[in-house]
Formats: C-alpha cells, sequence, structure tokens
C-alpha cells in the first residue's frame, strides 16, 4: 500500500506547511510515496518568501514531490515582470507576499520567480488528477486552457470528475470543507484565514477520494 499526499492552497503560511509535513512523515510511518502541493503558495498569510525557500529546496527524506501552480502563483510571475499587472497583484494579498521579502520588488530574488513560472499545471496517476482549480468534462486534457486549471470554480452541486479519475483540486475555499464528493474532492479551508489546514490521504491503489484527513492547526486555528 502506498499514498499519495496532497497539501493544498498555503497562501504564505511556512507554519502550517512545515507542520503539514511533519504530520505526513509521521502518518507515513517510516514509508515514502507521493506529495502533491497543488498550488497557491504565495499572498494572503505572512510567509511567502519562507514557503517558497522551503519547497525549492525540496522535501527530501526519498519522497516524490509535485508541486503545481495556481492562479495566485501566476499572478505574483506576472504582477513582478509587468509593472501594468503589479496593481492587480498587490490587492490580492501581494501586499502580504512583498512584505515577507522586505517590501522592495527587487529584492524578490529571480530563482523564485522562475520557479513559480515554471511549476506544472497538472499532475495524473492511474486514478486521480490533481489540479489546483478543475479541469471542463469532455475536453481532453492536453486542449484544457490554462484559465480553466488555474481559475475554475465548480458549481456547488457538481459532484463529478473527469471520467474514470476522481479530480482533486483547491482554490475555490470552504472555510467549513473540505468538501468532499463522488467524483471530486477540494481540500482549500482557506488555511490563510482559519489556521486549519487539511491534508488528503489518498491510496494509490484505490480509486475515488481521500482514505484519510490530516488536519493541521495553528495557533489561530479553528
Amino acid at each position: 500500500m502506498s499514498f499519495t499526499y496532497v497539501i493544498p492552497d498555503i497562501h504564505g503560511r511556512d507554519d502550517l506547511l512545515s507542520r503539514a509535513l511533519l504530520e505526513i512523515d509521521a502518518h507515513a510511518s517510516g514509508k515514502t510515496g507521493v506529495i502533491v502541493t497543488i498550488g497557491d503558495y504565495v499572498n494572503k498569510g505572512p510567509q511567502t518568501r519562507q514557503v517558497i525557500e522551503r519547497l525549492l529546496a525540496g522535501i527530501g527524506g526519498g519522497w516524490r514531490f509535485v508541486a503545481l501552480k495556481g492562479n495566485h502563483d501566476a499572478m505574483m510571475v506576472e504582477g513582478l515582470r509587468d509593472p501594468a499587472k503589479q496593481a492587480f497583484w498587490l490587492e490580492r494579498g501581494g501586499d502580504k507576499a512583498l512584505a515577507s521579502y522586505g517590501g522592495d520588488p527587487a529584492a524578490v530574488p529571480q530563482a523564485h520567480i522562475a520557479w513559480l513560472d515554471q511549476l506544472r499545471l497538472l499532475y495524473v496517476d492511474a486514478q486521480r488528477l490533481y489540479v489546483h482549480a478543475g479541469v471542463e468534462a469532455g475536453t481532453p486534457l492536453e486542449e484544457q486552457s490554462e484559465k480553466t486549471l488555474l481559475w475554475k470554480r465548480y458549481p456547488k452541486d457538481d459532484s463529478s470528475g473527469f471520467g474514470e479519475l476522481h479530480v482533486v483540486h483547491g482554490h475555490d475555499n470552504d472555510p467549513e470543507g473540505p468538501l468532499l464528493f463522488e467524483g471530486r474532492t477540494n481540500l482549500d479551508t482557506a488555511a490563510w484565514k482559519t489556521g486549519r489546514l487539511t491534508v488528503g490521504v489518498f491510496d494509490d491503489g484505490r480509486p475515488g477520494g481521500p482514505v484519510d484527513l490530516i488536519v493541521v492547526r495553528g495557533a489561530d486555528g479553528r
């Protein structure tokens, strides 16, 4: 039996990320598997720089690490590279991200910008499809638009997956989540604000939703 652990939207909460990685190690009991982070590492919370530094260093310990891109990650890259898009970024939590670098856009390392820019949009294994926001049913994966993958919001009553694949995503936060449906799992619990980050544990040999949830709480967690 092997597991894939999925960490949703972190949004500058390095305290929750570091605790989640410790809890994953404890849950795995000496085994390793796959850790997937489904984007939105930056903005809103106070520790964007620390989150990127931690993930840039890699997970180590024999884990396979897959980092996906979120819309806020793309927003930060665009805001730093295009002055015309900087206000849009700053107004959506980018001010907190920039503060973690001392408030100066020039102080953001190029390595951090390049890492955010090159993140992949999708990850698929035998049972599931992992993405930041969602996918359009009936559209082949290779034809899915970046806008859909980073920005889609499912109707609240939409329980569909993607064919035989269970979809695991974040993006559309619910403070009372996670939201578990037959065909998809939404793990985003607005951790930057609630202080509660929920990691999904998926059995690589079994289709469907999580077989376990690891709930990590910060000092402000509820």
